[in-house]
């Protein structure tokens, strides 16, 4: 009895340590900045094996305060936050009502659907904001010699 009991206490404290990691909690500060994306999915829809797969995501400072992003990251190896060696979101902070754009590069040199959440960490109201992408990548061409 006293093994089912500890057992029990064990998965209900697990879960609350997990809910509680989930949930994101606000900045209090009612000036603090607000970040705004045009889109928070971005469709590669149907795209070639090895084509350009970087896209953008744009958005806004909508709060009252200058936004600080501290980094972005994708969500396993194949989505890339760094274009050409350099991070893909502005490094100076962005001010109220100005706007800027997070580049992220999916690795086209997989065939199939794809779907991937990337992760925006800032001084905003929200201290991390989930963005997403999908689309599916063609099957990679046969070589023009048959191999």
């Amino acid at each position: 009895m006293k093994k089912i009991l500890l057992a029990l206490l064990f998965v209900i404290g697990t879960l609350g340590v997990i809910r509680s990691q989930d949930s994101a909690t606000p900045n209090p500060d009612p000036n603090a900045p607000d970040m705004k994306f045009d889109s928070e999915v971005i469709d590669f829809g149907t795209i070639d094996w090895d084509a350009n797969g970087v896209r953008e995501f744009k958005f806004t400072n909508a709060g009252k305060s200058p936004l600080t992003i501290t980094s972005v990251q994708g969500e396993c190896g194949c989505t890339s936050t760094t274009i050409e060696g350099k991070p893909g979101w502005p490094q100076e902070p962005i001010l109220p009502g100005k706007g800027g754009v997070i580049k992220i590069k999916y690795d086209t040199k997989r065939e199939g659907r794809f779907e991937k959440n990337i992760t925006v960490f800032s001084n905003a109201k929200y201290a991390s904001k989930r963005v997403r992408i999908k689309g599916e990548i063609k099957a990679k061409p046969a070589s023009a010699d048959g191999k």
